[in-house]
Formats: structure tokens, C-alpha cells, sequence
């Protein structure tokens, strides 16, 4: 394996390691924020987000790292996050955390694992296909939010911090 992929595995299994200690693995903070009334797993992953926003933005500015942004296409963005919605509301696991609550321990979230196997390999076989109706549809190309607003990547990055600090603040004061 080369170096890319080690440091992949190492980021994985830390991130791994996280969602389980924040407990957004559990079963429990899945449908209580399928129902919004746990914000348990959006504050661990907005936490994510913020952070992330910044080193990000520092290692592209510095030459670091090359953002390699993929095409927004409104066909495959609303069948993969329809897709995305029916597996989370039907397993009660995204893909993140079904494959952490296998290495938990809970086997039935193998299911969940199998079911994205398998849609991968249905993608894949149907790719051609896909290419021609729902990837066709409206491709705005391989864009970012500033490049869309014409701002500087850093008035989205405090953004980003000032709208998730007060989601967390309201999070609090509703008790959720």
C-alpha cells in the first residue's frame, strides 16, 4: 500500500474511533435525529465540518493538497440523496456508522453494509446507462460553493463557524 492509502486507513479508523466515543453509532441517536430530537450526530458532524473547513482551506491555500472537486449533476445529487435517505431511514445507519457499529459489534448493521456493496456494484454495472439519462441531467460541472457565490473560500469557512455555533447554542437551549 502506498502512503495515501495508509494515512487513509489511520484517518479512518481515528474517525471510527470518534463516532463511537461520541456514541453516534448507537441506535438510538440515529432515529432520534431521523425524528429531530436528537442533534447528538448534526453537532458531531457539524463539529467535523467546521474544523475540517479550516485545515482544508489552509493546506489548498498553501499548496498542500489540490481540491478536486466532483461535477454537480441534479440528477445523481437527488436519486443519491434520495438513496442515501431511504438506507439511513430503512437500517437506521448511514454508511459511516453502519460500518462502525459492525466493528462494535452489532451484527445486524451487516446489512447495511451489504446493501451499499451491492448498490455499488448495481452503480457500477448500470454506469453506462446512468451516464446517459440521470447523469445528463443539468451538470453545473466540477464547482464549489465559493467559486458559485464568488467569494473567498474563508467567508464560507466563518460562515459555516458562525452558522454552527448558533445551531449548537439553540441545540442547547432546546435541550436536543
Amino acid at each position: 500500500m502506498q502512503t495515501e492509502h495508509w494515512l487513509g486507513l489511520i484517518a479512518g479508523v481515528i474517525f471510527g474511533f470518534l463516532l463511537q466515543k461520541g456514541r453516534v453509532l448507537r441506535f438510538d441517536k440515529q432515529i432520534g435525529a431521523m425524528l429531530f430530537k436528537d442533534m447528538t450526530i448534526l453537532k458531531f458532524m457539524l463539529s467535523a465540518i467546521i474544523v475540517g473547513s479550516v485545515g482544508i482551506t489552509l493546506l489548498a491555500q498553501n499548496g498542500v493538497i489540490t481540491l478536486s472537486h466532483k461535477p454537480m449533476n441534479v440528477g445523481a445529487v437527488l436519486i443519491g440523496g434520495a438513496l442515501f435517505g431511504i438506507g439511513w431511514g430503512i437500517m437506521g445507519f448511514c454508511p459511516g456508522t453502519s460500518v462502525g457499529a459492525v466493528a462494535e459489534g452489532r451484527l445486524h448493521a451487516i446489512f447495511a453494509v451489504i446493501g451499499m456493496i451491492t448498490g455499488a456494484a448495481i452503480y457500477a454495472e448500470l454506469y453506462p446507462y446512468f451516464k446517459t439519462t440521470i447523469l445528463a441531467w443539468k451538470d453545473f460541472g466540477k464547482i464549489g460553493l465559493p467559486d458559485v457565490l464568488g467569494v473567498s473560500p474563508w467567508v464560507i469557512v466563518v460562515a459555516l463557524w458562525v452558522v454552527s455555533l448558533g445551531l449548537f447554542a439553540w441545540f442547547e437551549k432546546k435541550g436536543i
